[in-house]
């Protein structure tokens, strides 16, 4: 028998890693390996209190206890067929939807926020179950006929599979998870959403952002001096230069009216709006098109701006504002208050330096200086152990999944297995982005914990299922 016959033979002898794309494999457990590790280090001191009895109740323990778990998962897994998780798509979303409308009612409060069941010793965050069940339905709906991404009716359904499990988890609330589910943005722009969706959401996302830094009265000046800019450099006629000079005149005198208060804004907000007017009424027939759009820009985006600054100021808690600032308006957060942990988590990963201080000798980690550093804050750990090249091994880790994942999706036969990737993949992305970024001050802080590696079996099981039953359906693509 030929070497290659052999290892065919192997291969479906092996029902659980026979065939398995053992790139995406190895780059998972060698992620799980480290993450371990990472949390026994962060745990050290705890466990030279404990006996050879008791070990397993440590953070380590635990984890390797769900380490376990989820091994057998991952193995239960693969000895399924991979049609089941397509036929019983929706199904699993109906679930996960109806845990999510559970917790409102039977969840355990933590941190003001009902996102988690508890029975007895054990917990679980329906919201990971979310993920998963969320990721089976569109990538089913995608996966019929009827579905079109160019399509009003197929944008919306789609829109709606994604928004039902935001809305659930918003009213928890946990506004963190409910932004992962944005993820799945990728998938729909990989099967032909239009960009434009995406240009438009990004320059309204800016506006909401910008709504909480400055007064909107600045923003909304803003995008009037730019619609009258924009609006005067349109203009072909012998009147351009005045347009253009009454556009900088207009800015300029609104600036100096906005700051002074009072009455005097609305005398320049009347001003403003019969220069629009005007230029509407005169290039309607050449340019009408553009006046539109500038208009409905200035309109939506001002309201927005006013939105944002209204809620953060008359909405939010003291907690929540305090979470914005430190991400966006750090200068005015307390070192010793709001700004403690970002503070910490900084000089933890600064001090590794190029080469780190050396596995389990980090003094910011034995001093447990930065909170969650097990959980949502291990980045930390590495950062200031394994430093530079530490950090950036972990980050090549990541990628090389991602990529694997896509190189996974685009050689699937099966439409279903295709959409199904890169929602894993989108994930993946949302998670690593976002909580390497909270380490060091580049995203706002809302309990996202770093895929395998973090802490915790609920996060833990979750990945491991998603790409288990990705890997199950890339083990049979030949057979599709």
């Amino acid at each position: 028998m030929s070497r290659r016959s052999r290892v065919q033979q192997n291969g479906i002898n092996n029902p659980i890693l026979g065939h398995i794309d053992m790139v995406a494999f190895s780059l998972i457990l060698a992620l799980v390996v480290v993450g371990w590790l990472m949390i026994f280090s962060v745990g050290f001191e705890e466990l030279r209190g404990f006996d050879g009895g008791n070990i397993l109740s440590s953070s380590a323990g635990k984890q390797a206890i769900w380490i376990g778990i989820s091994a057998l998962l991952f193995a239960f897994i693969m000895l399924i067929d991979w049609k089941f998780w397509q036929a019983f798509a929706y199904p699993a979303y109906a679930v996960a939807i109806v845990l999510l409308f559970l917790v409102l009612f039977l969840g355990a409060e933590i941190k003001g926020a009902r996102s988690w069941f508890n029975f007895g010793g054990f917990s679980f965050q329906p919201s990971e179950i979310a993920k998963f069940g969320t990721s089976l339905a569109l990538s089913a709906y995608l996966s019929t006929y009827s579905a079109d991404l160019r399509k009003l009716r197929s944008q919306l359904v789609a829109f709606g599979i994604i928004g039902l499990p935001i809305v659930m988890i918003l009213l928890q609330p946990d506004a963190g998870s409910a932004l992962v589910f944005l993820s799945f943005l990728v998938v729909l722009f990989r099967e032909g959403l239009s960009p434009v969706y995406y240009v438009v959401g990004g320059i309204l996302g800016a506006l909401l952002l910008m709504g909480l830094v400055f007064e909107p009265k600045y923003i909304a000046l803003g995008l009037t001096g730019v619609s009258l800019l924009v609006l005067a450099f349109y203009f072909k006629d012998k009147y351009r230069r005045y347009w253009i000079i009454g556009a900088l005149a207009a800015v300029a005198g609104g600036y100096f009216l906005a700051r002074q208060g009072g009455y005097l804004k609305y005398v320049f907000a009347a001003g403003v709006l019969a220069f629009v007017v005007l230029g509407y009424l005169q290039y309607q027939r050449r340019n009408g098109w553009l006046t539109t759009q500038l208009a409905a820009l200035l309109v939506i985006g001002s309201s927005i701006a006013f939105a944002a600054n209204y809620g953060f100021n008359n909405v939010l808690k003291p907690h929540q504002q305090d979470r914005i600032n430190v991400w966006l308006q750090p200068d005015k957060c307390d070192e010793r208050g709001s700004l403690y942990n970002l503070a910490q988590s900084k000089t933890a990963i600064g001090s590794g330096g190029v080469q780190g201080k050396g596995f389990l000798k980090g003094t910011m980690t034995k001093g447990k200086y930065v909170p969650e550093q097990s959980t949502d804050f291990i980045f930390c750990t590495i950062g200031e152990e394994q430093g530079f090249v530490g950090t950036a091994g972990i980050i090549v880790l990541f990628l090389l999944l991602l990529l694997r994942i896509t190189v996974i999706a685009e050689r699937q036969r099966n439409n279903f297995a295709r959409h199904y990737a890169y929602c894993i993949a989108g994930i993946l992305f949302i998670h690593i982005f976002i909580n390497i970024g909270m380490t060091m001050g580049i995203m706002p802080i809302i309990g996202i914990p770093l895929p395998f590696i973090s802490k915790g079996g609920s996060s833990l099981m979750g990945f491991t299922i998603m790409l288990a039953v990705l890997l199950k359906m890339d083990k049979h693509r030949s057979r599709i």
